[in-house]
Parts: structure tokens; C-alpha cells; sequence
């Protein structure tokens, strides 16, 4: 946050008195409790100006001006509760606020949920460019795994002629998802499908499917920071070395991507073992400018060339 300053200097509560210094004070409270800023927060002083701002009903971007305003004892009491809140309970900042920001989009989130934080965003605000070209009409888009509906929402306002189906295994995540649609008034293009993957999508296909599906190990699990306790196991967490959704994905893809599409899946640290599953799969792994990794990318093309060897790959999956 611009003008925000340092995280040192403020130790006595008696001594801050303007919204920068309590955001540097908030930040020191992060870092001396260890909290974990995974959940789409670039660092603590990222988190404290975030928290800050949400407790004072600020918008995360405030012009620098504002840091030098005083706070209110009200207001105060209400960054004190928000930031002890945040470093007792660990539960991630979005949930404490019940929102998320994607793509420049605003989000309801909840426990039902995992906290939107996917590198994909980048990939969304530059159109899928160059696979998507300004010439290509795309008219329908798949995301597997809609969570919040982020993904699916985003794809919406970057591809304003195109319809989104939604899907998710979780009746609860729909609902979530569901509420996001409804905010963004697409209730007409973004439609929610309760399906495990393609089970419910039969005969349809698409120009592009997108998705973040669950791919942290169970070994992986067990080393996570307390934070990532708070979010939906079944959207984190997947078999096979976290391989298992991806590989399911990569089976069913074919039937359901026109022959122009593109198939566009995040699998994170899973990219290692997925590479030595298919060694001979023309993977394009993605680059951000904004940080992330293990996002590739994959035409209906490469994947009708390769159809035997993602099969073998995907026995007793």
C-alpha cells in the first residue's frame, strides 16, 4: 500500500494516531504472530493495510492522503478486534472479511470456499492471448471447480459474448458461487452444474476449459500452515500425489473441447510428477508476471495426438 511506510517505529498503542501508523502497527502484530499471507496477499504489510482499510469500511485502495488521517476510537476498537481476530483464530484475512478481489472483481467468500489466489487471474485479464486471439470468437467456456465462481465470473467479463458453465461437486460451493453470479448480474451467461468433472456435461463442448482444481498432496497437507486448516479439505486436497484431478481432467478434455479449444489447468507443485506420468505430452507451462507456477496449458490438438498415453496414465486413477 502506497504511503503505508515501514512495519517498525509504533509500539505503543498510545502512540498512533494516524491510518499509517495503525497499519504499520498491525503489520509488526502479523509478523510477530507468524502469520501465513498465502491466501492472495503479496506480505503482512499487504495483509495489515487490507485489514485496516476493511475495518474502517475503506476500499483497498485509498488515495495516499488518506494514511494521514486520524482514527476514531471506534475505529480503532474496530482494527484492534479485526487484527486479534486474525492472529488468534488464523483464519485466513478473506474469511475474517467474507471477500476476495480476482481480476479487479469483488467476491462473497466463505469456509465453503477455498480464498481465491489463482495465477490463472493474469491469464484471464490478457484474454488468453496469444491462444485466444482478438479474431477468435469464443462462445463457451468451461470451469472445473468453480469455488466462488471467481474463475467462471472473470471469463464472463473478459469474453462478453460467451456463456460459462459453472461446475462443482460441492452443493455448497455452488451456493456460494451462486450468490457471486447473482452480484454480478450474469444470472443469463454464468450458469452453476452440480457435477463430479464431466459427469453432467454430456454432448457439451467448449472453446475453453479453465480450471483449479484440488492438487495439494496428502503428505503436502500435513505441512501447511494452520490457515489452509480453515478452508474446504475436498477443494485442496487430491490422491495420487495431488495428480488425481488434473489426470482426470486431461481424460475427459477431449470430449468436451471444440477442435480449436484449449484446455488451461493449475496443478502447482504437482508439475514435476505430472511431467514423469507424461513425459512425451507437449505440456506449455505458463509464466506470470505477478508470481505463481504449475498452470499449463494444452490444445485439443496435443490432446487428441497423445489420447494412448494419457489413458495409461490415468489406470486406477
Amino acid at each position: 500500500m502506497a504511503g503505508a511506510g515501514g512495519t517498525k517505529g509504533v509500539t505503543s498503542l498510545g502512540a498512533l494516531r494516524t491510518l499509517g501508523d495503525w497499519i504499520r502497527w498491525t503489520a509488526a502484530r502479523l509478523d510477530e504472530a507468524g502469520v501465513c499471507c498465502g491466501h492472495g496477499m503479496a506480505d503482512t504489510l499487504d495483509e495489515a493495510a487490507y485489514l485496516v482499510l476493511h475495518a474502517l469500511g475503506l476500499p483497498p485502495e485509498v488515495p495516499p492522503p488518506v494514511y494521514d488521517t486520524t482514527l476514531t476510537a471506534a475505529e480503532e476498537a474496530a482494527v484492534q478486534t479485526l487484527v486479534r481476530r486474525r492472529v488468534e483464530e488464523r483464519r485466513p484475512a478473506a474469511y475474517l472479511t467474507q471477500e476476495a478481489w480476482f481480476c479487479g472483481l469483488r467476491f462473497y467468500v466463505d469456509e465453503r470456499v477455498l480464498v481465491p489466489r489463482s495465477p490463472i487471474a493474469e491469464l484471464i485479464e490478457e484474454n488468453f492471448a496469444p491462444w485466444l486471439g482478438e479474431e477468435r470468437e469464443v462462445r463457451r467456456i468451461l470451469d472445473l471447480g468453480t469455488g466462488s465462481g471467481c474463475i467462471a465470473i472473470a471469463c464472463a467479463y473478459a469474453f462478453p459474448d460467451a456463456v460459462v458453465d459453472a461446475v462443482d461437486i460441492s452443493t455448497d460451493a455452488l451456493a456460494v458461487a451462486r450468490h457471486n453470479i447473482r452480484r454480478h448480474r450474469l444470472m443469463e451467461r454464468v450458469f452453476p452444474v452440480h457435477s463430479d468433472l464431466f459427469a453432467a456435461l454430456k454432448g457439451r463442448r467448449y472453446d475453453l476449459i479453465v480450471s483449479n482444481p484440488p492438487y495439494v498432496s496428502e503428505a503436502e497437507m500435513e505441512t501447511l500452515p494452520r490457515e489452509y486448516g480453515h478452508e474446504p479439505a475436498q477443494g485442496l486436497v487430491a490422491a495420487h500425489d495431488g495428480l488425481e484431478f488434473a489426470l482426470r481432467i486431461l481424460e475427459g478434455a477431449p470430449a468436451h473441447l471444440r477442435q480449436d479449444g484449449i484446455l488451461v489447468v493449475e496443478v502447482g507443485a504437482g508439475r514435476a510428477p505430472l511431467e514423469r506420468r507424461l513425459p512425451t505430452l507437449p505440456f506449455v507451462w505458463l509464466e506470470f508476471r505477478r508470481g505463481g507456477e504449475g498452470v499449463f496449458l494444452l490444445t485439443a490438438e496435443d490432446l487428441a495426438a497423445h489420447r494412448q498415453a494419457i489413458l495409461e496414465a490415468c489406470r486406477g486413477i
